[in-house]
């Protein structure tokens, strides 16, 4: 009777472990719907979605291995990659929502993990803040970066041409540097279509 009752509680932990991961799942494992119309907030909220999906599959699955691959001495290994994307999302995030830009003095030192589950969901987020929103709005979007007491303002086209190409371009690093290291991404990732063939 005990050994049913030990099992039994087993058995509900791990039923609701798997639970909560279903509800914790990171968003772009698929790229989602289309909006309706191309106003300016729906393109740049589309670019930041491929680049979601891009960096789901690019950083899905990789090794300690993988993340310490460095193409050659003075190039940043797969791990600085990744953070130096988390911190480009920030950026992202942060003039979507309006803020000034600060980097602060020590950044904290973050897992892989938590780099991949904070830099996926700063691009959800900054891409929920655009999607629907017209030219106007968009115009009024400015990167600030502020230094002390120094400060410096660019037009959102800086953002376009700056952070999300930027992200994209070091994610297809990624991509590059797994296959060096003997783990190639999924081959199903179709980026065409924003979904995995089954």
């Amino acid at each position: 009777m005990k050994k049913l009752i030990f099992f039994s509680f087993i058995f509900i932990l791990m039923t609701n472990h798997q639970i909560q991961a279903q509800k914790m799942e990171l968003p772009y494992k698929e790229i989602p719907d289309y909006p309706s119309n191309y106003a300016s907030g729906n393109i740049v909220s589309r670019m930041i979605d491929g680049l979601g999906f891009r960096y789901y599959w690019a950083t899905e699955g990789l090794t300690d291995k993988d993340l310490s691959y460095q193409p050659s001495e003075g190039g940043r290994t797969t791990i600085q990659t990744i953070n130096h994307i988390y911190s480009l999302s920030q950026s992202i995030l942060m003039t979507n929502k309006g803020e000034h830009i600060v980097r602060p003095d020590n950044a904290p030192d973050y897992s892989f993990d938590e780099l991949r589950k904070m830099t996926l969901n700063n691009l959800k987020q900054a891409s929920d803040l655009v999607v629907g929103k017209d030219q106007e709005i968009i115009e009024q979007l400015n990167i600030v970066f502020e230094q002390g007491d120094n400060t410096s303002k660019f037009p959102y086209w800086n953002m376009i041409n700056g952070m999300i190409s930027d992200c994209i371009h070091h994610t297809g690093q990624i991509v590059l540097m797994r296959r060096a290291s003997g783990n190639p991404q999924n081959p199903n990732v179709n980026v065409f279509l924003g979904k995995t063939k089954e």
